[in-house]
């Protein structure tokens, strides 16, 4: 595969590579909280239409209908990409980093995210599981 995230930036990249560049860990789709200093803390709650298993979107073409505060990470000021986790490939490529060994796109197959610890698959539980418990 074209290592397109080596020589494009991410304003330059088409919609199929966008889209690539997710490595399916999940973790944008845990409920964040903010402290006064700006530091950004996750639960382990994640959005009702995440798939915890596959850690998938179980209605992504639907998202921003079915989620409202749910965000376009492609619309979304660079500068407020401080939120996304420390791992994400577009944080990283935004802050001019590598993407890591781990990441699919390097790796080849998508099982290394959660072979590397990365994934949310097993520790985390929808909103709509706890709020219903």
């Amino acid at each position: 595969m074209n290592a397109f995230w080596k020589t494009k930036t991410l304003d330059e990249m088409t919609s199929e590579e966008w889209e690539l560049l997710c490595d399916g860990c999940g973790r944008c789709c845990l409920r964040a909280l903010e402290d006064e200093s700006g530091k950004i803390f996750r639960t382990q709650i994640a959005c009702r239409l995440l798939d915890t298993e596959t850690c998938r979107c179980k209605k992504y073409d639907e998202r921003f209908v079915q989620v409202p505060e749910c965000l376009e990470l492609r619309k979304l000021s660079r500068s407020k990409y401080h939120w996304l986790p420390e791992s994400c490939a577009y944080r990283l490529l935004h802050e001019g980093q590598e993407l890591p060994a781990w990441h699919p796109l390097n790796s080849g197959y998508a099982a290394s995210v959660y072979e590397a610890g990365i994934s949310v698959r097993g520790i985390c539980h929808t909103e709509t599981e706890v709020y219903d418990a």
